[in-house]
């Protein structure tokens, strides 16, 4: 098991020894993958999206993986929404805006983003390197200047877009990352161990809700490459976040007081034209 070591009152997290291998850290854990519950996790149900919010709640509408294919998808209602990552197909700035179009027809008090693997101009170093990995693997995003997607990011004018940051709003404080084990060599993809963790302990004390594009271990997944893509945030702020006693609950899941999500983490054939928001509240 990942062990905490504190520094200057934070638990920095090592690497688990059966990172590079998620398919012996299940055996190792002995995890059921459709529902893994450890201590101080509490795992309930979708809310139906006609259920009333209790006085005094904020709720959360959740989405991921609409790969610009926002035509049609009927959005409930809520206060704030969370879409964790893939909102485009290649990060392209055509596709960016219009997604950002999208979002400026929504009627969310605060609508917060982070990218997926998929908005590969997001990513400076994916970007910097992309002649020289493949030229041809993405022609449409080879063909762009680094004018065209230097800034990418502001092009998201109508949410708040979050890249190992944080923003407070409501009272709650939001932490958003877009990091994923290496998958074909697409944006934010790193070696799992040491290189991911960096990224996972860089997840400040006390926040209330973590946004990921990847799940952390044992997360319902309905890719069949399941094992490939869960495994390494057993070594990062779950464990961390076990260790303070938090309570961490799935996509889609009527929230505790501190809660996680992540998104789909589909690719290719496998994404469907649209992830079916989710929705919780908290207090």
């Amino acid at each position: 098991m990942a062990h905490g070591i504190p520094s200057q009152g934070k638990v920095t997290i090592t690497v688990d020894e059966y990172s590079s291998n998620p398919t012996q850290a299940f055996t190792h854990y002995n995890i059921n993958q459709s529902r893994f519950q450890p201590p101080h996790v509490h795992m309930v149900d979708p809310i139906p999206y006609d259920t009333p919010k209790p006085a005094g709640h904020t709720r959360f509408v959740c989405i991921s993986d609409t790969h610009s294919r926002t035509d049609g998808i009927q959005m409930p209602y809520g206060d704030i929404l969370l879409h964790t990552g893939d909102f485009t197909e290649l990060g392209l700035p055509s596709e960016v805006k219009k997604f950002n179009d999208w979002l400026g027809n929504l009627p969310y008090e605060y609508k917060i983003v982070i990218a997926g693997n998929h908005e590969l101009t997001f990513d400076k170093e994916f970007m910097a390197d992309l002649v020289k990995q493949d030229y041809y693997r993405f022609p449409s995003v080879s063909k762009l200047k680094p004018e065209d997607f230097d800034n990418v990011q502001s092009l998201l004018t109508n949410s708040i877009y979050l890249q190992d940051s944080e923003v407070t709003v409501k009272g709650f404080r939001i932490y958003g990352a877009p990091w994923t084990p290496w998958f074909n060599g697409w944006g934010f993809n790193l070696p799992r161990g040491q290189s991911l963790l960096d990224k996972w302990n860089l997840i400040p004390e006390g926040i209330d809700i973590l946004m990921t594009h990847g799940p952390p271990l044992a997360t319902e997944h309905s890719s069949t490459r399941t094992t490939t893509l869960i495994p390494h945030l057993l070594t990062t702020h779950c464990s961390r976040t076990l260790s303070k006693q938090l309570r961490f609950s799935r996509l889609g899941s009527k929230g505790a007081s501190k809660s996680g999500l992540c998104g789909a983490v589909k690719h290719g054939s496998e994404a469907s034209p649209a992830q079916a928001p989710c929705v919780w509240w908290n207090p």
